[in-house]
């Protein structure tokens, strides 16, 4: 059996800070990477669900549109990339509304809506907006009794379900989502025990991180965790999230980098964050990047789901080059 998900190379937008345009102007922006990805052979087109900038990327102030609304939009102004969140926060809303919520991004896309969702971790957001953060056992209790939910109204006429941190009695969910099914439901995350286990029992994808070694180890968990609860390994369509940076040659991607933390190249970092932009990007000339990125194939990977700093419409078009005959 194949997974319900396919999207080989999907395109991650981290950041609405934009050289030329003000806030008036970010959704024009978002557009015009949405198309410039579609139009490029990306299947795939990601926002964070996020309320703040994180750490690494910008300061917390930051511009941040909230994801779903956005989505909305970006699905009127395309016409076949799949939308989804890499990956939403289960603690943000409540699991019936967010049923509700991506059924209609699939209604409104004509049955491209993927639901991205994970645990949650940026305690600073729930701080700040007011959501319980809770204990890490909590967050994942709460995504597990989620999934429940939001799975069954994408497929059942009523659902019903009494748990620890939801109740939901007779919720309807009409009109129903597009896609036959539902949206596929990508699960984030590279936890072995909890995460993984979830993703066998009830996704139809994963999105972890790490290393190729790293991406090769937690692909043998997930198997087991199919083999041990009867699901065909076949049915999860594996993914990672990854920066990546393509130049004509490595001094200058090198350069580029460092102009972003303000030295002149990356090898003028710190050597501890050196060790932590090697662990998150994949940059260099282009015979450079595509070998990192068919490690990643090698290991166990069906599609990549990229992001890039500032992200070009230049520069979408030439990771395009380099990813898609790998992942293809």
């Amino acid at each position: 059996m194949a997974s319900r998900l396919n999207t080989r190379l999907g395109l991650q937008v981290p950041s609405f800070t934009y050289p030329d345009g003000d806030g008036a102007q970010i959704f024009d922006q978002v557009i015009a990477q949405a198309r410039a990805a579609e139009n490029a052979g990306y299947d795939s087109f990601w926002v964070m669900d996020h309320f703040y900038q994180l750490p690494m990327l910008g300061s917390p102030d930051e511009p941040m549109l909230e994801a779903y609304t956005l989505l909305a939009g970006v699905a009127a102004q395309t016409s076949t990339i799949q939308l989804g969140a890499m990956v939403g926060g289960v603690t943000y809303r409540n699991p019936a509304f967010l049923a509700k919520t991506v059924t209609t991004l699939d209604v409104i896309s004509k049955g491209r809506a993927i639901w991205g969702i994970g645990a949650g971790w940026y305690e600073a957001e729930h701080d700040g907006y007011g959501y319980e953060f809770g204990t890490f056992t909590d967050r994942f209790e709460k995504l597990e009794e989620a999934l429940q939910i939001v799975k069954g109204m994408f497929t059942e006429s009523t659902v019903t379900f009494d748990g620890k941190w939801y109740q939901v009695k007779d919720a309807l969910n009409s009109p129903p989502p597009v896609r036959e099914g539902g949206p596929p439901i990508m699960i984030g995350g590279s936890g072995e025990k909890k995460t993984l286990r979830m993703v066998a029992q009830y996704g139809d994808a994963c999105n972890v991180f790490g290393g190729p070694d790293q991406i090769r180890h937690l692909m043998g968990v997930l198997d087991q965790h199919c083999e041990r609860l009867g699901r065909d390994p076949a049915d999860i369509w594996r993914t990672r999230l990854g920066t990546v940076v393509v130049a004509p040659t490595m001094e200058v991607a090198k350069a580029g980098i460092g102009r972003r933390f303000g030295v002149g190249s990356f090898d003028d970092l710190p050597e501890d964050l050196q060790l932590q932009i090697s662990a998150a990007m994949t940059f260099g000339d282009p015979d450079t990047v595509g070998e990192e990125l068919q490690a990643f194939r090698d290991a166990g990977l069906d599609g990549i789901v990229l992001n890039m700093p500032g992200t070009p419409v230049e520069h979408i078009d030439a990771v395009a080059a380099v990813a898609k005959p790998i992942f293809s």
